[in-house]
């Protein structure tokens, strides 16, 4: 029988250039073209603000890790919780928009009698109906 070896180690980036990875130093590379394009194009004060500014951002995303993490997914993954919904709510019915009409039983479709009216609390009972995603229909 053939041995493989299994990488250990997959998520860490390999150095190229001392404690560099190739994602650090195309950052730094960046922010050291927009430095010197700034020096080309600005007055003196004005360079310093943008390079200041440049280098600020290139060493937090190169260098900062939160919570084990690069700081450039740690961005990623913020702004994605920022435009997800805080709430979910869970609705087991068919949409009519989703399914056609003609898809859908009679009962569905059209329904023709008014809602029950429960006097004692049918919670334990409801948890089980959705809890077993509708096999068990619940005491008549």
């Amino acid at each position: 029988m053939q041995q493989f070896t299994v990488p250990q180690f997959i998520d860490v980036e390999s150095k190229i250039i001392g404690p560099l990875t190739v994602r650090q130093f195309m950052i730094i590379l960046g922010a050291a073209v927009i430095i010197g394009i700034s020096y080309k194009a600005f007055d003196f004060s004005l360079f310093l603000v943008v390079s200041v500014l440049s280098l600020g951002l290139a060493t937090l995303f190169s260098f900062v890790k939160i919570n084990g993490r690069p700081f450039h997914l740690f961005m990623l993954n913020a702004i994605q919780t920022l435009r997800r919904p805080g709430l979910r709510v869970w609705n087991n019915r068919l949409m009519v928009a989703d399914v056609g009409v003609s898809d859908l039983p009679a009962q569905v479709a059209a329904p023709t009698q008014a809602p029950k009216i429960y006097k004692k609390s049918r919670l334990a009972e409801l948890s089980l109906v959705v809890d077993t995603q509708g096999r068990y229909k619940g005491e008549k």
